[in-house]
């Protein structure tokens, strides 16, 4: 079985997905542009890097040549890529995936399907948003509805994709279970191998528990109420420290309020790919209290796959497939900054054993093996249906 898949550009949540499904199908990944480390930065990380994992290796790529006067991957004509549609319809695909319709290339490689008769799949993880006018969710119904029929199936990446499709008319028939997911056995090697080096320099028995933010510093993810909570805590006399992976616009902000509250705090700055299972393994519990524009949370997976529960917003999409309230970690409303603080206390007073047994147990379902399992799946279920037409 032949697959295709177009995406941006390389993401390194995308590679172990690749590799995977290269094990089930002849698969050929296409990208639409090439990141420059610039980009990066003005992506929201705040520097200029690369990722330092390998992307490309496990699986066949093939980048495209992309026309855009001014190319990127944050606006809808940043990747023209007329050539896919040359690529499609000599590729003799069985299937062929898209992240969604955001941007031009992706709408290039539906209508060269539609033309080429390959069944065409669209995999986000886009959420239905909080509170909207009667207008306006008119007219989302109406577009949206329209744009739902131009494919032949969906891969959905948990319950709320799922709610999302549906609402907009997308029939239970046309969706495929394809979880987001990361290199769990990278993340849960690495973080073992990172606590058994803690654990060799003689952990301290006092030392204070670690609650952990990872992600970019910008206001949509909220790490304020972290720093809020985390001073409610304090104040109860609980022994704490909060530590920030990630980089952005908030983090000078974020380092003088620290310090005017008096907190015990580290700022990790940006932390590249390899080094993130050690900031994981040196917590004690994730907090992302991000808004509805988290329409998933990967860092939920990273740490769960680290052996670390998570207090999570109940706006981030993830929080209904992740977590398990008082197994996984728990959830608290959006904005509500006690409860974010006893949630963050409940989870500290979890049994560490029990708790990591649990999330081994919830990432085999989010997981590579079981998001390619979903893709090969559904192309083989539509070629199935189109033989007895």
């Amino acid at each position: 079985m032949r697959i295709g898949f177009l995406i941006s550009h390389p993401i390194q949540y995308f590679a172990p997905l690749f590799r995977e499904l290269a094990k089930h199908c002849d698969l050929t990944v296409f990208y639409a542009h090439r990141q420059t480390a610039e980009q990066q930065a003005r992506a929201g990380f705040d520097v200029a890097f690369q990722w330092d994992v390998d992307l490309l290796s496990g699986y066949h790529s093939k980048f495209l040549r992309n026309v855009a006067r001014a190319p990127s991957t944050d606006r809808f004509f940043g990747c023209d890529t007329p050539e896919i549609a040359a690529e499609i319809a000599g590729g003799a695909f069985d299937g062929f995936v898209v992240p969604g319709w955001a941007l031009r290339t992706y709408w290039q490689a539906v209508q060269a399907c539609r033309h080429a008769g390959v069944p065409v799949f669209a995999r986000g993880d886009s959420q239905l948003a909080g509170p909207r006018s009667g207008a306006v969710r008119l007219a989302k119904a109406l577009a949206f509805s329209a744009v739902l029929r131009r494919f032949d199936g969906f891969l959905y990446v948990g319950q709320r994709n799922r709610d999302y499709l549906l609402h907009y008319g997308a029939t239970s028939d046309r969706l495929f279970f394809s979880p987001h997911c990361v290199d769990n056995a990278a993340f849960r090697m690495a973080s073992e191998a990172a606590r058994r080096q803690i654990e060799a320099g003689g952990r301290d028995p006092s030392r204070p528990r670690r609650i952990l933010f990872a992600g970019k510093l910008i206001e949509r993810k909220r790490p304020f109420d972290v720093l809020h909570a985390a001073s409610q805590l304090a104040a109860r006399g609980a022994s704490i420290e909060v530590a920030f992976a990630g980089s952005g616009d908030l983090q000078v902000a974020l380092t003088a309020a620290a310090a005017a509250a008096g907190l015990r705090s580290l700022f990790h700055g940006f932390v590249n790919q390899s080094e993130l299972p050690a900031v994981y393994a040196a917590a004690d519990v994730l907090v992302l209290p991000s808004d509805g524009r988290e329409t998933w949370g990967l860092v939920v997976n990273e740490a769960m796959a680290s052996g670390v529960p998570a207090v999570v917003s109940d706006a981030v999409g993830c929080s209904p497939d992740l977590v398990e309230p008082g197994v996984t970690g728990v959830t608290f409303p959006l904005g509500d900054v006690g409860a974010l603080a006893g949630g963050i206390e409940m989870v500290l007073s979890l049994d560490p054993d029990r708790t990591r047994k649990a999330l081994a147990e919830r990432m085999e379902t989010y997981s590579p093996a079981r998001a390619a399992q979903g893709i090969a799946g559904a192309a083989s279920a539509l070629k199935s249906r189109s033989r007895t037409v």
